[in-house]
């Protein structure tokens, strides 16, 4: 237990530094790394969303999905399954990303902000712990998806291949797919960079089956600190080297407070419930977007859905004025969130078994 504490901190530490290096090399600021945002960019550039300003096929998702498949493949861990309420993770996956874009981010870049000085995602924080704990809840009752059944390895290969073919059309770009010419999907690394960053960060992630859902999650039902314990070294290693990189630079990686944070809003509350809604769809779904992502890399057809609902729920925000910006959240988007904690709640509720009837 103690080696495997060692390697979680350790690939935490790893994560951080990368995601902050990301951001040095041309990433938006306090967004080295964000699983929800990427995946709004690649909605984007496939034409699924009109926002012109975040269309881009982020290759950090294609490394992280491609980087888990390889050494899932090699560790003898892949095994393609599937089959457990796909149309109900479908949908919890695109409230989900309705919470993170209510918040600007999912809660991989919420450690970052914080790393990065933003005070507004610490109210993030808050309601994200709040979210896990209702979900929490709902487990302690019974709560189930049911099981999920053995593939056939087509099913499993199937959603890494699509990441092939991104990165086909990333090479081939601007010819089949849309990509911004200003905004946060105009800022981006290297190619190259990025992809070896999303291949590093996949790697580690399905060794150490990182999840800051899991974290909390365990820590609350088991009193286990392993998997939050990865988190937190995300969060001290991006800001020591936000620190390193703004005394070499003379660039402010790290600047303290509220206003003027990039691609951040200051309202608390609604801070707060986006990310309430986002960590309460996680725990029902079994884990953050960093996770799901990595389950796709392992065959996880379950997963594979999820990851379309949250792509479709980062579609549906950009175009119908749900996406929260720095000027702060929309009238539709407050609709939104609470509709999908009522949903999300619903769900929760139906597929809660009672142990007596078990």
């Amino acid at each position: 237990m103690k080696n495997e504490k060692t390697t979680i901190i350790l690939a935490g530490t790893v994560i951080g530094l990368i995601a902050a290096v990301l951001v040095f090399f041309g990433n938006p600021a306090n967004m080295g790394f964000c699983i929800a945002c990427f995946l709004r960019d690649t909605s984007g550039a496939l034409g699924l969303h009109n926002a012109e300003t975040v269309q881009y096929i982020r290759p950090e998702i294609i490394g992280l999905v491609l980087g888990a498949c390889a050494i899932s493949l090699a560790a003898k861990e892949f095994r393609p399954r599937g089959g457990s309420a796909p149309v109900t993770r479908y949908i919890l996956g695109f409230f989900v990303m309705i919470g993170c874009l209510m918040f600007l981010g999912c809660p991989f870049r919420m450690i970052l902000r914080i790393a990065g000085g933003d005070g507004n995602a610490v109210f993030g924080l808050v309601g994200f712990a709040a979210g896990i704990l209702a979900g929490v809840a709902f487990l302690k009752k019974g709560y189930t998806l049911k099981r999920s059944y053995k593939m056939p390895v087509l099913e499993g290969v199937l959603y890494p291949s699509i990441q092939i073919v991104f990165l086909v059309l990333l090479a081939a770009a601007p010819v089949f797919i849309h990509f911004s010419e200003s905004g946060p999907g105009a800022q981006h690394a290297p190619v190259v960079i990025s992809l070896a960053a999303g291949l590093i960060v996949g790697a580690l992630a399905q060794r150490t089956r990182l999840c800051m859902v899991g974290g909390i999650r365990d820590v609350v039902l088991f009193r286990e600190w392993k998997l939050l314990l990865g988190f937190l070294a995300v969060l001290v290693s991006a800001f020591v080297v936000n620190l390193i990189l703004g005394a070499i630079s003379g660039t402010a990686y790290f600047h303290p407070g509220f206003a003027g944070q990039p691609i951040a809003h200051t309202d608390g509350l609604w801070n707060a419930l986006g990310m309430l809604l986002a960590g309460f769809g996680c725990v029902l779904l079994g884990g953050c977007p960093l996770r799901q992502l990595v389950l796709t890399g392992e065959g996880n057809t379950d997963s594979a859905v999820t990851v379309l609902g949250l792509m479709t729920g980062a579609a549906f925000a950009h175009n119908f004025g749900l996406a929260s910006s720095a000027e702060g959240p929309t009238a539709n988007g407050k609709i939104a969130v609470v509709i999908g904690i009522a949903a999300v709640t619903l769900i929760g509720v139906l597929n809660t078994v009672r142990k007596a009837d078990v």
